[in-house]
């Protein structure tokens, strides 16, 4: 069953998430072409996934970055999984790692394992890699990270070179390929590298990188793919099957996009329609509930049984409230005694008679009589609640009669209750104690009846008064009326907006509830010796000193708010019935639970029996505002400027030609850079910092994921790496930190 959709709204388009496959097996490639050929090998090490091959091959073979020990149960042997393999385990996802934590290279086990793989699946059989190798490394990458990878390929693997390169300037370098390889390239641009864990702006002017103007922001696919996650846990705390950062990643893939003006597009999805219009539905998996198979007659016979079980629930409940109310009034009675006793004997006598029943004073004796009254009167209203239900039995359990007007209209005997006790047998004994019982509960009844009779006399007179004044002036009746259950909406408001503060702890409601408490336990109690001198602990003796308790307690059922809705219920109807301007829908009732259209919009809602749609994410605006977050971090909780603010700081450090030669190519590369709407976006993010003659040109990478093994593979072929390598002499001599300055690398204090 779907949600209820309006005329207008559009048709659901559901997607549904990807399933895991079974792992895919490659077997390795031969290895005799390349054998004695010292053919480069060319090695793209993301953070997401590991692209390798021979530097002749046209595409590189690809594999999820991430590797996992696992023991395999049945057999009780240790695995060791690489790329998709991981997921065919359940048990393996959880012990898995990347090479990379965040934007550095830190593992190097799992880097060992990946690289193994590699070769393996290239087929190489010999004791050493005999081939020159071209690996990219990040913008501005550790040094440590350098040297921990170059004594892994030197020290491991034997290769005879190592050449490091920058994943974007490899990119670039294969979309502006100089007409003679054998040359250097000689392009210009700003490339914008969108990674995994960052995002690069990589200014290159004549082939070459300048890095010292290059920056990077903390952003990339992974935050942005966290981020969605965080605002679907948000969006749908209570949602029935865990939403993983799987699902998210192939949600940022699949469905975001940027905006080329994000705040005119809220003004305009602020239109219920058309924010229904732009939503996409991820359906997830669910399970329907098993049909009940039992005949109409069972059904029938167990709702028989639950109502039976129901009514008898009812009874015991109205035996034990009367018995209550019954012990209760005896108390009240024998306090109200006492009380009166005051004055028939001496102050000593007096102290030590309250000592004797518990009391410390007048004040504490006080207190409970009007503890017991105000709860008798509870109790009395609910007794009489129950009297206007006639499948509810509310007499002793000792008396049942056929019905409960009988037994009002017949006052019964108690002829034992006056007996003297030693006039009487035991069996007589019992009688009377249950006599008395009787009487008891009969005159409770009683009670109950009388106060019933005076407040409807009271009603009735109060709305004489109130007819009179409605007849007399209908629209000042209306007014006080309407400011009356205003006054007392307010009230109920105030309640629900403080419980719901006070679930923050830091908010200001319970910050004081803390204050209250504190104090309540630091308050100083009065000692012994104090108490002998007179400095007696008070506490109590007000009636405002139990409030504290009340505003301390906030699971307690308040009694105010019972009065409120009861007085809200009551007016509601004199202006439903009397006021030709209000009508249901103004109501508290219809009010609290109506949700706004675009409530219904960012978030349809699903009957408590529709398990399909209850399985259902809505993707509406989340599908920019993640990507806005590349141009706007802080919304996401990231301390650092946005892209739009590093392009324009990079470019300001250039000349206005420099400039001009820049913005004629700029450059997307990297997976996150396929996203609809990043072109357009960053046209409108640099025009308005541009002169208007100067020509701008924004360019996507033919492919931005495999792009940089491709340019390396192509500067490879080129013979670049015969001058720009390091080769084993070199690293014994200079350590693995130092690298060659080219146009396609790092540029530090490391370089040679």
């Amino acid at each position: 069953m779907a949600v209820e959709q309006s005329q207008d709204a559009p048709p659901l388009t559901v997607a549904y998430p990807p399933t895991l496959s079974p792992p895919s097996i490659t077997l390795p490639q031969s290895y005799d072409s390349h054998r004695g050929a010292h053919t480069p090998l060319v090695i793209d090490n993301g953070s997401t996934s590991f692209r390798f091959g021979f530097a002749t091959s046209s595409a590189p073979q690809v594999a999820p970055n991430i590797v996992s020990k696992y023991k395999e149960r049945k057999a009780g042997k240790q695995l060791l999984l690489f790329g998709d393999a991981v997921d065919a385990e359940s048990g393996a996802r959880a012990q898995a790692k990347t090479p990379w934590e965040g934007d550095v290279l830190l593992n190097f086990d799992a880097l060992e394992h990946a690289l193994d793989y590699s070769f393996i699946q290239l087929g190489i059989d010999a004791s050493s890699i005999e081939h020159p190798v071209i690996m990219s490394e990040r913008l501005a990458s550790p040094l440590h990270s350098r040297a921990l990878t170059s004594e892994l390929m030197f020290e491991l693997y034997s290769v005879p070179s190592l050449t490091y390169a920058v994943d974007a300037v490899m990119s670039f370098y294969q979309n502006n390929l100089p007409a003679d390889p054998s040359h250097d390239p000689t392009a210009s641009g700003l490339t914008v590298s969108f990674n995994t864990a960052s995002t690069s702006v990589i200014p290159i002017l004549d082939g070459k990188g300048i890095m010292s103007q290059a920056r990077r922001i903390p952003w990339g696919s992974q935050q942005a793919s966290d981020y969605l996650l965080k605002l679907m846990q948000l969006k749908y705390p209570t949602f029935s099957t865990r939403i993983t950062p799987a699902h998210t990643n192939w949600m940022l893939h699949s469905f975001c996009e940027m905006s080329p003006d994000y705040t005119a597009l809220l003004r305009r999805l602020r239109d219920p329609l058309q924010l229904r219009a732009i939503e996409r539905v991820v359906q997830f998996p669910f399970v329907l509930p098993a049909a009940d198979e039992r005949t109409e007659e069972e059904i029938a016979r167990a709702a028989e049984r639950r109502r039976e079980q129901g009514k008898k629930l009812q009874e015991m409940a109205a035996k034990a409230r009367l018995e209550k109310l019954i012990q209760k009034e005896s108390d009240l009675q024998y306090l109200t005694n006492l009380k009166e006793r005051k004055g028939e004997e001496t102050k000593r006598e007096w102290q030590n008679l309250l000592q004797a029943e518990g009391f410390s004073d007048d004040g504490a004796l006080d207190q409970a009589i009007k503890k017991l009254d105000a709860d008798l009167k509870k109790t009395r209203k609910k007794a009489e609640n129950d009297a206007d239900d006639p499948t509810v039995c509310i007499l002793s359990p000792h008396v049942v009669p056929e019905t409960i007007a009988d037994h009002v209209q017949e006052e019964p005997s108690f002829p034992l209750v006056d007996t003297p006790d030693d006039q009487l047998d035991e069996e007589g004994l019992k009688e009377k104690r249950k006599q008395k019982l009787m009487k008891a509960g009969f005159e409770a009844r009683a009670r109950v009846r009388r106060e019933k009779e005076r407040a409807a006399d009271e009603r009735a007179a109060e709305e004489r008064r109130d007819a009179a004044d409605r007849e007399a002036d209908p629209t000042a009746w209306a007014a006080r009326a309407r400011a009356e259950h205003e006054t007392v909406v307010g009230r109920i408001k105030a309640r629900a907006r403080r419980r719901a503060a006070l679930g923050d702890r830091k908010s200001a409601a319970a910050q004081a509830r803390m204050a209250s408490i504190a104090s309540l336990a630091a308050e100083d109690r009065a000692g012994k010796k104090r108490r002998k001198g007179g400095a007696e602990d008070m506490f109590g003796a007000d009636d405002a000193d139990w409030a504290i308790y009340r505003k301390i307690n906030t699971t307690a059922a308040s009694s105010d708010e019972e009065e409120d809705l009861s007085q809200l219920q009551a007016v509601e109807q004199k202006l439903l019935a009397h006021d030709p301007n209000f009508g249901v829908e103004h109501t508290h009732a219809a009010l609290a639970s109506q949700r706004s259209a675009f409530m219904d919009a960012f978030r349809p809602q699903y009957p408590d029996g529709d398990v399909e749609g209850r399985a259902r994410i809505h993707l509406s605006i989340e599908r920019w505002r993640v990507c806005e977050a590349w141009f706007a971090p802080s919304m996401a909780g990231v301390d650092s400027a946005g892209l739009g603010e590093v392009l324009q700081n990079v470019l300001s450090a250039f000349s206005p030609p420099e400039r001009a030669r820049l913005v004629q190519n700029v450059f997307l590369t990297g997976t996150p850079a396929r996203m609809p709407g990043l072109a357009d976006r960053l046209h409108a993010t640099l025009r308005p910092i541009l002169p208007p003659e100067t020509p701008l040109n924004i360019v996507r990478a033919a492919d931005p994921s495999a792009d940089a093994w491709r340019g390396m593979a192509a500067a490879a072929r080129a013979g670049v790496l015969d001058r720009v390598g390091v080769t084993r002499a070199e690293y014994d001599e200079w350590g693995g930190e130092r690298i060659k300055r080219w146009w396609g690398g790092n540029w530090n204090a490391s370089v040679v």
